[in-house]
């Protein structure tokens, strides 16, 4: 059903995820709380810290052992950044309308959203588009 290789890039995938997304997370709130920033500027500037954290640990530990990548680390930092662009984009809007439409608190909408966003969204693109193996290297390696 699952290879276990694909379950074990999925799990060290989302430990890229999780650290990034602490991060992010936790200085969202500290710009919002503390600095007083609007929640969705706050978002903005955390996500972009919390994006950095996570192209590095997945460039440099979870895909570093597939059999080459398909595109150069600046291409593959310009696709990031676009994934990133419509990841900020969809956390930042969903968040302000569960708040608007649902009254529901802006850090609780944003787990809820990110939610979404990270399984629906960021994990396929970051894997089969950023990240994406070479496919002549494994058609070389199945033979």
């Amino acid at each position: 059903m699952f290879k276990k290789k694909s379950i074990f890039t999925f799990l060290q995938a989302q430990v890229a995820a999780f650290l990034g997304g602490i991060t992010d997370y936790g200085l969202m709130i500290l710009l919002t709380e503390v600095f007083k920033l609007h929640f969705t500027f706050s978002i903005l500037i955390s996500g972009t810290v919390g994006a950095i954290i996570n192209f590095s640990i997945n460039r440099f530990w979870v895909f570093k052992n597939q059999s080459g990548y398909s595109s150069t680390i600046n291409s593959q930092l310009f696709k990031f950044a676009l994934v990133v662009l419509g990841s900020i984009s969809l956390k930042s809007s969903g968040t302000f309308l569960l708040q608007k439409a649902f009254q529901i608190d802006y850090k609780i909408g944003r787990l809820i959203t990110d939610l979404f966003v990270s399984y629906g969204f960021n994990f396929p693109l970051i894997k089969y588009w950023v990240f994406r193996a070479n496919e002549k290297q494994n058609v070389i390696e199945s033979n």
